[in-house]
């Protein structure tokens, strides 16, 4: 049963939203105070989080890029119709998805489904056989991919700059796999959304442009000197390994 962490200062919505997604089959935690979910989810975190951008004491942006620096849980934003920039901020920092209020409980659930979805993707289940037959060893072959300097590692979700941990969110993870899977190649925009996104999420060019610069800005912190995703501009994207 999925764990969904529910960050509003909103108690109704909170109300609200909880009986919904309990009737959906999930396990629902609640806070209505942002600093106290911080504190919970970097203690215990959920399989997927919802947090509502306005808040006091500590907005759900200033919640997410504090709760990155321990946790890769996938985050949804709650934000309302004006607060574009808020939404392009929150996918810099590192959120899977975002949802403008108001919107209906039934789009919320499909919204988690998907982004638990792209996350189940990535993971195997943690009991493996104690003895591995020769196709299974071959297998675990294929789920590594190098590629110059990077390596990815997708049985455990790790990225490698140089022998130096990169963390990634899900989404970041499916981004940088897509462009490494063929290098020199060039991705659109629309691929690269068809690699990370499922056809029920709506986004625009624009989430990608901002994963991208994430993805940059992340390499750099281990690797000033980082310049293996190029912008071919009104192409797409490419990963060049030197």
């Amino acid at each position: 049963m999925p764990k969904v962490a529910l960050v509003d200062d909103d108690r109704n919505i909170v109300a609200s939203l909880s009986m919904a997604l309990k009737a959906e089959g999930f396990e629902v935690i609640c806070y209505t105070d942002s600093v106290a979910a911080l504190e919970g989810l970097v203690a215990a975190p959920a399989d997927i989080g919802v947090f509502d951008i306005k808040m006091p004491r500590l907005d759900g942006l200033g919640l997410l890029r504090r709760l990155r620096e321990k946790s890769t849980m996938p985050v949804i934003f709650l934000t309302s119709k004006n607060d574009e920039i808020d939404e392009l901020f929150g996918l810099k920092i590192g959120a899977d998805d975002y949802i403008t209020k108001p919107f209906s409980q039934r789009l919320l659930v499909e919204r988690i489904r998907t982004v638990l979805r792209r996350a189940k993707a990535r993971q195997k289940p943690a009991e493996q056989a104690a003895t591995q037959t020769i196709s299974a060893e071959k297998e675990n072959e294929t789920a590594i991919i190098e590629r110059g300097r990077l390596k990815l590692d997708k049985e455990r979700h790790e990225c490698l700059w140089d022998g130096r941990p990169v963390n990634l969110t899900v989404t970041e993870f499916i981004i940088v796999e897509a462009l490494a899977l063929r290098p020199g190649f060039v991705k659109s925009r629309d691929a690269l959304m068809d690699a990370a996104y499922d056809a029920q999420s709506y986004i625009d060019d624009r989430t990608i442009d901002s994963h991208i610069k994430r993805l940059r800005k992340k390499f750099r912190q281990v690797d000033n000197n980082f310049t293996a995703i190029e912008t071919l501009y009104g192409v797409g994207y490419r990963y060049k390994d030197s």
